[in-house]
């Protein structure tokens, strides 16, 4: 039989399929779910940066009779008033930790290193067995250079490593004029692993109402060759562990990340449209492989097509495109 368990972020997983940060994992009873489809890990819904700012600033209104204000007057907060959403976040870790064995990662999405980052002690005493990232910072501000876009990235991992000592992970974008640069950079801040790559929102028009909608909200099969690039790319070549993501809608492609070096790998919108038990389906295909090739454990074969350890590294290049194209052409 094969064995799928794996190492990330110093946890012991059972296999290396986690359900991404989504509206699949905002509630018990669906992590409950996810752990008997067979699931390593789980990352929760994200909490966004925007409402940990404003559920503070709306205590510290309602508290104004206070000499001192600190973020710690959440603690003190009347008990009748309605649960907000940053303390059914805090529930949410506290009672699937109860719940449930595998590791669960708690998820902010954030922009910006002010106010917010005290939360994330309150994430660590809830109980939760990571801290993922999300950085949704797009290069969309054109009074802002490229290093103090990049710089953003190391001033908030640097304000969350004040607080905690969990593992973090950085859920970053392939937005950055030098990309594999700075997720050597990032990687030796003592943060434990990288996810590549986040899925941002994505914009389309109307035509007949000429408004801007969304647009490819779940990801395809298409999309994972970017990740799968860059996973490779950087295997072996960053001190923490690297989470691959978008893209991974079968077994195949969970097998393909592995081969270019990811530790783990999450999975989304394959579950949207499949439903959980579609983890198992994945699972099995990984394991038959395994099997059919000999591969007793995973680090047998993780990393094999890394482009660190491969006989050509220009596949994943330029020149591998020009060749293809060229035949193409003439064909």
């Amino acid at each position: 039989m094969a064995d799928l368990t794996t190492s990330f972020l110093g946890l012991t997983l059972r296999n290396p399929l986690i359900v991404g940060s989504s509206g699949l994992t905002d509630s018990v009873e669906k992590i409950k779910e996810i752990e008997q489809a067979g699931a390593g890990a789980v990352v929760l819904k994200s909490l966004f940066e925007e409402e940990i700012i404003a559920e503070m600033e709306e205590a510290m209104h309602r508290m104004t009779s206070r000499a001192f204000i600190y973020p710690e007057t959440f603690d003190y907060m009347d008990e009748e008033e309605e649960e907000d959403s940053v303390r059914k976040f805090l529930r949410l870790i506290r009672e699937s930790k109860d719940a449930v064995q595998i590791p669960i990662i708690a998820s902010i999405n954030c922009v910006t290193s002010q106010k917010w980052t005290y939360f994330a002690k309150e994430i660590e005493d809830a109980g939760a067995d990571a801290l993922e990232l999300n950085l949704f910072i797009l290069p969309t501000d054109f009074t802002r250079s490229a290093d103090e876009n990049e710089k953003l990235y190391f001033e908030i991992v640097e304000e969350v490593k004040k607080v905690v000592n969990i593992p973090i992970i950085l859920k970053v974008s392939y937005y950055a004029s030098n990309l594999g640069q700075l997720l050597q950079k990032l990687s030796k801040t003592g943060i434990s692993g990288l996810t590549l790559f986040n899925r941002f929102y994505s914009p389309d028009f109307n035509l007949e109402t000429y408004q801007v909608v969304s647009t490819n909200v779940l990801s395809t099969p298409a999309d994972l060759p970017v990740s799968l690039r860059w996973i490779a790319v950087m295997a072996n070549r960053v001190d923490c562990d690297l989470a691959a993501s978008t893209g991974v809608h079968d077994g195949e492609a969970l097998i393909k990340q592995i081969l270019a070096g990811a530790n783990v790998v999450q999975v989304v919108s394959a579950l949207y449209k499949s439903g959980y038990n579609h983890i198992s389906t994945m699972l099995n295909e990984m394991t038959r492989w395994m099997k059919h090739e000999g591969y007793e454990n995973l680090s047998d074969f993780r990393g094999k097509m890394s482009q660190s350890k491969s006989s050509n590294p220009a596949a994943y290049e330029r020149v591998q495109f020009m060749k293809n194209f060229r035949h193409f052409i003439h064909e």
